[in-house]
């Protein structure tokens, strides 16, 4: 084998090892959301819900799903682009996305918790436009993202209004 052959075999490796990070880092995220915070479901099914409200059973697995996509969307801007803009705009609505639950359900502050839910949702959406230019699967990859925080905030709205 080459020198160079190994050196691009170790470069690769480095790029899975980056997915890993950028897995990592929603990770955090959702860890952080949820430091402090007990009992959400029954928190959630105790609060007066807009008829189309979903169980509680089922945002676990949707945020699982959507937090893999974030993962590899930020991965897949970081190959192209490295730290930039786009990854700062990542950044940005990944650490809102954190502070939603601690003032949703650990705070009880849902009128809070809406404001910022619409600051996250422009974050999303700055971030989609950046990603966009760098790697347009990437941008793809948020757009569930954005549409089940569109849906969020159409619920967070509905408790306040119908539990303030």
């Amino acid at each position: 084998m080459t020198i160079s052959g190994s050196i691009r075999r170790a470069g690769r490796g480095r790029k899975w090892w980056a997915l890993l990070g950028f897995g990592a880092a929603v990770t955090v995220a959702a860890a952080v959301g949820a430091l402090g915070v007990r009992g959400t479901q029954e928190e959630y099914a105790g609060l007066d819900q807009p008829a189309w409200a979903p169980p509680s059973w089922l945002f676990g697995p949707v945020w699982t799903v959507l937090y893999a996509l974030i993962a590899v969307a930020g991965w897949l801007v970081w190959r192209k682009a490295g730290w930039g803009p786009a990854l700062g705009a990542w950044v940005t609505q990944l650490v809102l996305n954190a502070i939603w639950t601690p003032l949703f359900f650990g705070a009880g502050r849902y009128g809070l918790a809406f404001a910022e839910i619409v600051l996250m949702w422009l974050a999303i959406g700055v971030t989609v436009a950046l990603f966009r230019r760098v790697s347009r699967p990437a941008a793809l990859l948020l757009l569930p993202y954005w549409a089940w925080v569109t849906f969020a905030a159409a619920l967070n709205f509905a408790i306040w209004r119908l539990n303030g």
